[in-house]
This record gives C-alpha cells, sequence and structure tokens, in this order.
C-alpha cells in the first residue's frame, strides 16, 4: 500500500459529500468501557467502500466496521481465522470456503458466501472503477472482467468464483498461490451485504457492515463518529462505547490538543515533537515496529538509469547513505536503517532476512566514490531525488540524504532535492512515467507475507512497479515461490527473488518504519497492530 494511494476525486467527493450531508446509520451499543474516546484523523480520500479505500485514512475505518474470512492478529500480524470456518485445498489454486454460521451484517443480514462472492465480483469489475480491483487479479477471469489497455469489459462474473451452498463457495486461481488464504484479511475482500447493491446511494449514505462499530454520523472536515455495535458476534466485540475521529490536517495541531486534555488518542506524533515526546507523555507514548518500508526507486523507462553499469552507481549512492546518523537525528530512532526490502514485522519464519542487503547498506563513503565511478558516473554529473513536499518530513529526510550523498562524494552538487508541490502533482508525474532521477517511494504492507514486500512492486508490469523495473529471473522466482505448496520452500525462494533485487539494487532500501502514538490518561490497553493503526476495540475508557 501506497503511503497514500491513486485518486479518483470526483467518485469519492460525490460519495463522501452524501455521507456527510446524511449522516451515516448503524444500531448505536455500548462497550465495556463505558465511554467514548477521540482519536486524530484525516478525511478518507475514497469512499469507504471496501474495494475502493486504498489509503490509511479510509481503511481505518473499514477495519473498525468490517470483518473478513481472516483477520490479521493485532500483536502478530498473523492472518487468522474471522469469519472462515475453514479453507480447504489441494493444489494450491483451487480453494473452498466455509463461511461461519451466526454472523450478521449490522442491518440484520445473515452473512454468507453470496455476499463475498457477490462483493469480489464487484470489486473486481472494470465497469465500477475500484482501486483495489487488482486485489482479485489471481482470481481465473479477471482478464474479462477487468481487461487491460482499455478493452471493453467481456464478462460479468468472474469465472473462478462460484457460490455452492449457503455458506461455501469456490475460488479457483490463475495461478498457484499457496499463500492465497493469508491475503483474505485485507479489506478488499470483505463481505457486503444486499443493500449496497439494491441501493448503492443509499449505502453509501449509511454505510452498513458486519464489524464491532457503525458509523453514526460523519461532518467531512470535522468528525467521524463510530459507535460500539449492539448484537455483534465476533470475539473482538469493543470494550468502549465508540470512537470519535476527530479531522486535523496538521498532526502538530492534534499533538497540542493531546496535551491540552483536547483529544485522547494521536497516532501520528510529528518529527518536530519527537525529542519531547518522552518526557511530556512518558510510557503514554508508543514506538513499536510497523510493516512499513522506505526507498528510494528509479525510472527504468529513462535510459540513463537502464544502461550498463548502472546497477553500481546505484549501489554507489546506496553506500553514500549514512542510514544510522538520519534515523537518529531526524527521527530520534523511531526509524530503524534497512537491511533487506521487507520488514522485521515478518519474523525470520515469514521472510524478513536481516543483514540480506549486505555491504550495499553500510555506509562507506570511499566505496561509494569508487563504485559511481565503475558504473560510469552521475547522469548528467547530478542526481535529483523528487518527493512531495506538502508533507514536511519529507524535506527533511531527503535534504539529510543528499547531504550524506555530497559529504560522501566530496561533491556539494552531486544531489540535490526535488519537491514536487503536492502528493497529487508527485503521482501524477510518476504515473505519467516523467522522472528522471531517483524518487521518494514507501510501501506499507497490505498483508503480512513476504510476497506483498516483494511482487506489487519489483514483477514486470505490477500494479505499484512505479519504476518499471524488469527482471526474468525475479519473475520466474516469484512464480515457482507462489506455486510452492510448503510455506518454509516458498519463503526462501522469495528471497532468492529478493536476492536478484538486491544485486541489481533495483530500489533502495533507506529505513523500517515505526508506528508512533500518544495517548492521555483516560485510556489503557492502547496498542498499535503491524500496521501501525491503533487497535481500537480492545482501548478502555476511565
Amino acid at each position: 500500500m501506497r503511503g497514500a494511494r491513486h485518486a479518483r476525486r470526483a467518485a469519492c467527493a460525490a460519495a463522501l459529500a452524501l455521507l456527510a450531508a446524511a449522516g451515516c446509520g448503524g444500531g448505536g451499543g455500548s462497550g465495556d468501557g463505558g465511554a467514548v474516546l477521540s482519536s486524530s484523523w484525516g478525511d478518507p480520500q475514497n469512499p469507504l467502500e471496501p474495494a475502493n479505500t486504498n489509503e490509511v485514512q479510509g481503511g481505518k475505518v473499514l477495519d473498525m466496521i468490517f470483518r473478513g474470512l481472516k483477520r490479521y492478529d493485532p500483536a502478530t500480524g498473523k492472518a487468522e481465522d474471522m469469519l472462515a470456518e475453514r479453507i480447504e485445498t489441494t493444489d494450491s489454486r483451487t480453494f473452498t470456503v466455509t463461511v461461519k454460521d451466526g454472523w450478521t451484517f449490522s442491518n440484520g443480514e445473515k452473512v454468507t458466501a453470496r455476499s463475498f462472492v457477490d462483493a469480489w465480483n464487484y470489486g473486481a469489475s472494470l465497469r465500477n472503477n475500484q482501486r483495489n480491483a487488482y486485489f482479485f487479479g489471481y482470481i481465473d477471469g479477471y482478464d474479462e472482467v477487468h481487461p487491460e489497455g482499455g478493452g471493453r469489459q467481456r464478462a460479468e462474473t468472474l469465472s473462478g468464483l462460484e457460490v455452492t451452498g449457503e455458506r461455501t463457495f469456490t475460488v479457483r486461481l490463475s495461478q498457484t498461490f499457496s499463500g492465497f488464504p493469508d491475503t483474505l484479511g485485507y479489506a478488499a475482500f470483505a463481505p457486503l451485504p444486499r443493500a449496497f447493491f439494491d441501493d448503492h446511494d443509499a449505502w453509501l449514505s449509511r454505510p452498513v457492515g458486519n464489524g464491532p462499530y457503525t458509523v453514526d454520523s460523519y461532518v467531512k472536515g470535522s468528525q467521524m463518529s463510530l459507535r460500539a455495535r449492539d448484537g455483534y458476534p465476533g470475539p473482538d466485540k469493543a470494550r468502549n462505547d465508540g470512537v470519535d475521529l476527530r479531522v486535523y490536517t496538521d498532526n502538530n495541531t492534534a499533538y497540542t490538543d493531546l496535551m491540552a486534555g483536547n483529544l485522547d488518542l494521536v497516532d501520528d506524533v510529528p518529527a518536530a515533537q519527537l525529542k519531547n515526546v518522552g518526557k511530556d507523555l512518558g510510557d503514554r507514548y508508543l514506538n513499536t515496529p510497523a510493516g512499513i518500508l522506505q526507498t528510494l526507486a528509479f525510472p527504468y523507462y529513462d535510459r540513463d538509469w537502464n544502461k550498463p553499469g548502472m546497477d553500481k552507481v546505484r549501489k554507489g549512492l546506496s553506500r553514500a547513505i549514512d542510514r544510522k546518523q538520519i534515523t537518529e537525528t531526524i527521527f530520534h530512532r523511531t526509524r530503524t536503517p534497512a537491511t533487506d526490502w521487507t520488514s522485521p514485522v515478518l519474523g525470520a519464519d515469514g521472510g524478513y532476512k536481516a543483514g540480506l542487503c549486505g555491504e550495499w547498506c553500510a555506509y562507506d563513503p570511499a566505496a561509494a566514490r569508487k563504485l559511481i565511478e565503475e558504473g560510469g558516473g552521475l547522469p548528467g554529473g547530478q542526481v535529483k531525488i523528487t518527493f512531495n513536499a506538502d508533507t514536511g518530513s519529507h524535506k527533511q529526510w531527503v535534504d539529510a540524504v543528499c547531504n550524506s550523498i555530497n559529504n560522501a562524494l566530496d561533491d556539494d552538487r552531486a544531489c540535490v532535492s526535488d519537491p514536487v508541490g503536492t502528493f497529487a502533482d508527485f503521482r501524477g508525474r510518476i504515473t505519467g512515467r516523467e522522472m528522471t532521477g531517483p524518487f521518494r517511494a514507501g510501501w506499507q504492507m497490505d498483508y503480512p507475507l513476504i510476497q506483498n514486500f516483494l511482487q506489487p512492486l519489483y514483477y514486470t508490469g505490477a500494479s505499484s512497479n512505479d519504476g518499471k523495473w524488469s527482471d526474468q529471473k525475479f519473475d520466474d522466482l516469484v512464480d515457482r515461490a507462489n506455486a510452492e505448496t510448503d510455506t518454509a520452500r516458498a519463503v526462501r525462494t522469495f528471497q532468492q527473488a529478493e536476492e536478484v533485487v538486491r544485486d541489481a539494487m533495483a530500489a533502495i532500501p533507506l529505513w523500517y518504519q515505526n508506528g508512533s502514538a500518544g495517548y492521555s490518561e483516560r485510556l489503557s490497553d492502547v496498542r498499535l497492530n503491524p500496521f501501525s493503526v491503533p487497535v481500537y476495540d480492545e482501548i478502555k475508557v476511565s
């Protein structure tokens, strides 16, 4: 998941306007905590449809109002059965899913196999323009319902989905993918009630989900109020009465409100406050690892970055970056120097391999200069690192990276920052293939699999392969890893694919990002999950 994703602003504005005008219904309730907490938030960019929300703020809401076949354990990130009674396969290509009995949506409608199949067909359809459609790309028939390159949609539903009973359905994939069940905790795979299809506009104004919270009201630019759901059948019933998500456009303002007692929870402590937060909050400050990686990507459609020897130049730039100093002085240890292209939250069994980058991620000015010289030098004698300037911390670290490179190469013009005014303009330049040098790239995992850190970013033609890097050996190893039925062998094969990324220095890994949060004395049992999102249903309010 990108830090913030693509935008189809017209649809988004229409959906949010409906929410703001009508308020959002759902049966209120009372949790065990006996009170409502307030938390900082930002207006979602996209409509609150599971297959159309792919940014963090909207994702927080979906995680509160929906539950899918799987849920990622808030402590370990492991995919565990939620609505799935069982998911069976004999070949890791065709899966039989049995949905648990007794689950309902907040309007009382039963959650059935069709609730999932209809939702997935809707999400995959080109006609519905869902931003998360590519998550259904593994299912047979996707090329018919969502053809690439502007082709005409040739089918209404995915041929790989079939309802076989009230609580059973089958999924046939276009290729073997042993890890497929573990992807099913992602919000795009959530079920939808008939109300979503029967009167879509009404559903957008009053979202109906099957999770522990319902949306009670929403005023765009101000607040979304969620309330604990009466009769929620899951084991993760809310321990509070609800959550008021208050909109802030500046996280410094949110932090000030927290310190003044006007806000209970801030889940993005601003960089400017990191030096004070320990003194301000003591043990009410959280700094925990998250599945987020920051990198520098390259435009491989630009001939200068794709000619022979440029792998040495990229490795030289990597060796010129003093990750340790930057993470300590700018980020106050809320970032950790990266030594691979995944995240420590995966653990060794899940594919994280500390030190896989080896010497290429170790700061060494002399080695950096030698590598860049051997590779033919910097294109045009200079690199420009492009980033969006509407988030202040990006300028801080990009300037620091350039300073590190300039010092290492003993050339104060070797690297300069290239700010783009807004994230939308920045993304427009990327999707328009207008980059001419390295650019800021970040990845927040969609689900805790090594596959998610590699295939979407580096596979030929993949949805988030913004630099258009391509390597047949990498692609073949990913295909082999996906086909492995033994998890340990699959992980080892993915790591071999990651070594191909390393050897080419397809992207420069910078640092792993922690989740940070601060909370008031009213709250207890506060923690962040491996996606850096507060586990709202566990929080108690005194």
